[in-house]
């Protein structure tokens, strides 16, 4: 385990490097604009607006919170990983922001972690939200052909797709899964220990279904050996799973799971296809493991707002 993977260390890093002096800020700020100029400006667009698809200028809305006013009052990994990126910006310039799990659509552009793929959902500026919690990987050494042919998760079931998932196949020959918490009738049968990643890592199949929002474990599944299975996603954040294609980037079932048993049972036999899967998986990743580009794109969707917003020169530096 590393330090930074210790909260406690993780909190007095951050708190420390901001309260550090402007000019760390201004010297980070320029390297990352140095990095811009040798990025593919396709790929920083064609990422910009999918995260902003808002191209109509508006007013700052009156919720919108000045820098200089934004202090940590819900969610702390939300507000380091937005403050990180207000250094670089004027103390009266405005943000609006949601953190949390929630995925409604604000009257007026917020910035949030994650939204609808479908309907209208531009005033839902997508930014990289709680990403300590969602953007994991795994350095994964056993092949695909060496797992064991079952298909594993754990979590929390509290919503409908997971609940029916947990109920239906807790008990079956080709499943290893369970839910980690008592629900409120007490324990249930399909309550089963905490499972370390390490552990699933073992088997072929990885069920990724959304809760709240999207599927937590997607990011470090999809960075694995292992297949991820999953109903169409419904929601997306930084990670755009609304560009995720079934049979390219994962194994698509129906949202009952009605057919799970014949996908787990096809890619069992079907190895190359299913290592053609997983290496699809880890090239879509790729994009999000460069931590330049990453900081380009958190600065540019900021920067973008501020326009949009009709606030000139919100750039401190």
């Amino acid at each position: 385990m590393k330090l930074d993977d210790i909260n406690f260390i993780f909190y007095i890093k951050s708190f420390t490097r901001n309260a550090f002096p402007s000019f760390y800020f201004k010297k980070k700020y320029k390297k990352i604009r140095a990095y811009e100029a040798l990025c593919d400006a396709n790929e920083i667009n064609e990422r910009l607006n999918y995260y902003v698809k808002l191209d109509n200028h508006f007013k700052v809305p009156e919720k919108a919170v000045a820098i200089k006013n934004f202090k940590n009052t819900k969610g702390t990994f939300y507000y380091l990983d937005l403050k990180e990126y207000l250094h670089y910006f004027k103390a009266n310039t405005k943000f609006a922001y949601h953190f949390g799990d929630e995925t409604h659509i604000n009257t007026y552009p917020t910035l949030f972690k994650a939204r609808p793929i479908s309907g209208n959902n531009a005033n839902s500026f997508l930014f990289k939200l709680n990403k300590r919690r969602h953007f994991k990987w795994v350095n994964d050494s056993l092949k695909f052909s060496n797992k064991k042919d079952m298909l594993v998760w754990r979590g929390v079931a509290k919503h409908a797709l997971r609940v029916n998932f947990v109920r239906n196949f807790y008990n079956h020959s080709l499943c290893n899964i369970g839910q980690t918490k008592r629900g409120d009738n007490g324990n249930q049968p399909w309550t089963k220990e905490f499972l370390a990643i390490e552990e699933q890592l073992k088997y072929k199949f990885i069920f990724c279904p959304e809760g709240n929002d999207v599927a937590t474990n997607l990011k470090w599944a999809m960075s694995s050996n292992s297949l991820c299975i999953m109903p169409k996603p419904k929601y997306e954040t930084w990670f755009m799973e609304g560009t995720l294609i079934a049979g390219i980037h994962y194994v698509e079932v129906k949202d009952d799971c009605s057919d799970l048993e014949e996908k787990i049972n096809y890619y069992i036999t079907h190895t190359a296809e299913a290592e053609q899967i997983i290496e699809n998986a880890h090239q879509y990743i790729k994009r999000f493991q460069d931590e330049k580009l990453e900081d380009l794109l958190c600065l540019k969707v900021l920067e973008k707002y501020a326009a949009l917003s009709g606030q000139k020169n919100a750039l401190k530096f």
